[in-house]
């Protein structure tokens, strides 16, 4: 009698659902076998029937039947949410066999936080752009926690984030300017007429903030934790204008990046006042360590890290280079 380990089982089973790995994304991503029948530009019954087979080749159903859709089974979302990151993984690798043949007419995947949207990655895209025309950019926006899953699993080349990853054996990080934080509060408040604030003359305000998972949120919690005191989250959003908003409707306070001082649409109705120490954030590019990058990533990545671009109010070139975490009170070393 033979022994078959297994090991040999599974590589054997993996093998023959390697070809319908689209199919189950598919499924998974859309809910119904029409809607990915479509995607994959293949008849329905087709995929029914492919569906099927792979039910009894895994000995268990991955779908069944919910509403005028299906719903895939325990086992069914365990290999479509696999099947997710294979593809992205393969479609990564054909990208950089197509840009290795043609690296002028690459693709780069960036990652960034809202507000860099306004000066930092316009600036380095146009600067690179003039040397490098043929790029194409796919442009992301999240939360640091987002993205640098994204970018974990592939689905993003490079990312702006802050604070950066430090001590993730996972990624390597550059950093590339430091950026002001500031109170912002509305006018009329108590303090709007102060030139500085300390961050333990907040306890008691009503705080507007971002959602756990951004880095601005973890460094809010950090400020106040440093100055003895648990915050009072009154509203909490995804994106910085947001927030500024609220605190322009009288709604709370916020921590966030200073703002140009001229006139905008966005700033309006709110004063923007420097805390006591200076606090900045780092804003850092990360891309996966030890992993290959196209040639337009790597290229891009180079520029990021070595171009002298203008930033605007709010930011100066990084201190202490590579590693450091910009900010005059201790805290932020840690956060």
């Amino acid at each position: 009698m033979t022994y078959e380990s297994p090991e040999l089982d599974d590589d054997r089973l993996a093998a023959r659902l390697a070809p319908a790995l689209a199919l189950l994304a598919a499924v998974g991503e859309t809910g119904h076998v029409t809607r990915a029948a479509e995607l994959l530009g293949v008849p329905q019954p087709t995929a029914s029937r492919r569906l099927a087979a792979l039910s009894e080749l895994v000995g268990a159903p991955l779908a069944v039947p919910s509403g005028r859709g299906i719903r895939l089974t325990r086992a069914g979302r365990t290999l479509a949410a696999a099947s997710g990151r294979a593809l992205a993984a393969v479609a990564a690798a054909a990208r950089e066999v197509r840009e290795e043949i043609d690296p002028a007419s690459g693709r780069v995947v960036l990652g960034f936080l809202h507000l860099l949207g306004r000066t930092l990655v316009p600036s380095l895209i146009r600067s690179f752009r003039e040397r490098n025309p043929g790029v194409r950019f796919s442009l992301a926006q999240g939360s640091r926690q987002d993205m640098l899953r994204s970018l974990r699993e592939g689905g993003i080349d490079l990312v702006f984030v802050a604070p950066m990853p430090l001590g993730d054996p996972d990624l390597d990080s550059r950093p590339l300017a430091d950026q002001e934080l500031v109170l912002s509060v509305p006018p009329g408040h108590r303090l709007a007429g102060r030139a500085r604030v300390r961050a333990a003359e907040l306890e008691g305000e009503e705080l507007v903030t971002l959602e756990h998972g951004y880095g601005l949120r973890q460094i809010t919690d950090d400020l106040c934790a440093a100055a003895g005191f648990e915050p009072r989250i009154a509203f909490e959003g995804q994106e910085s204008e947001t927030v500024r908003g609220l605190v322009a409707a009288g709604l709370g306070v916020a921590i966030l990046p200073r703002t140009d001082p001229g006139p905008a649409p966005s700033g309006a109705g709110v004063v923007d006042i420097p805390l006591s120490p200076p606090l900045f954030r780092t804003i850092g590019m990360s891309w996966p360590a030890g992993g290959r990058l196209t040639p337009a990533a790597r290229a891009f990545r180079d520029h990021a890290c070595t171009a002298a671009v203008s930033l605007g109010p709010g930011f100066r070139p990084p201190a202490g280079g590579p590693g450091h975490l910009a900010s005059t009170s201790d805290w932020a070393h840690d956060a």
